[in-house]
């Protein structure tokens, strides 16, 4: 699950990430809305956490875009404002949800999964390349008919490199799109998720290094 978090008070979203990430949700931090509608452009989001009250672009605006552009990405509404005509109001922009602040973190997290649950999700293609098959929609892996147990981030690092159908894939690419943002510049992470995904699909290895740049299958 991908959530991205927009909320203008820097000290409250790094907070609600870090919680977030503590429940295994990967999580992109925007602090105004018009960097919110920027990256909702560009990444397909589970779930966004809006807050109402932004700077460059209101949060009820940015609602109504996502709404307009068809983004299938639930929107849960996150505001200091929590009298009935508020949450209409939100509601009415086309949010999913709404959470008024201050709120118990618990309940968060249980509205963004349920929320995540409930958008719906055409059924990814199987990848199939150098005798590996990947069923998204099972999450079964096997190579050469042998099946193969990986676990969460072995298999999503395999589906972005069959994803790629052989082209290079940079370790930034797979930091950003496996993880989120907030795994930086520290390649560590993946170097180790590699070379157990290597040692589990076995010989002959099929995950190529390319030093200083990437891997690709």
């Amino acid at each position: 699950m991908r959530v991205l978090v927009v909320e203008d008070e820097e000290q409250m979203a790094e907070a609600i990430a870090r919680g977030l990430r503590l429940h295994a949700i990967a999580v992109d931090v925007a602090y105004d809305g018009r960097e919110a509608l920027e990256m909702t452009a560009y990444v397909d989001y589970d779930v966004v956490v809006l807050d109402r009250d932004l700077p460059e672009v209101h949060g009820d605006e940015v609602c109504r875009e996502l709404v307009a552009g068809g983004a299938a990405n639930r929107i849960l509404m996150l505001t200091a404002a929590g009298q009935v005509r508020d949450r209409v109001g939100g509601l009415g922009l086309g949010a999913d949800d709404y959470l008024a602040k201050p709120f118990v973190f618990a309940e968060l997290v249980a509205r963004i999964r349920t929320l995540a649950r409930r958008r719906p999700r055409p059924a990814p293609p199987v990848l199939e390349r150098a005798g590996i098959r990947l069923d998204p929609a099972r999450r079964t892996v096997a190579r050469d008919g042998r099946e193969i147990a990986l676990n969460r981030k072995e298999f999503d690092v395999l589906r972005e490199l069959l994803g790629a159908g052989g082209a290079l894939v940079t370790s930034a690419e797979l930091r950003r799109s496996v993880w989120d943002e907030y795994a930086g510049e520290d390649t560590a992470v993946l170097r180790v998720t590699v070379t157990s995904l290597r040692r589990k699909l076995g010989e002959p290895q099929v995950v190529e290094n390319v030093p200083g740049k990437g891997y690709r299958l």
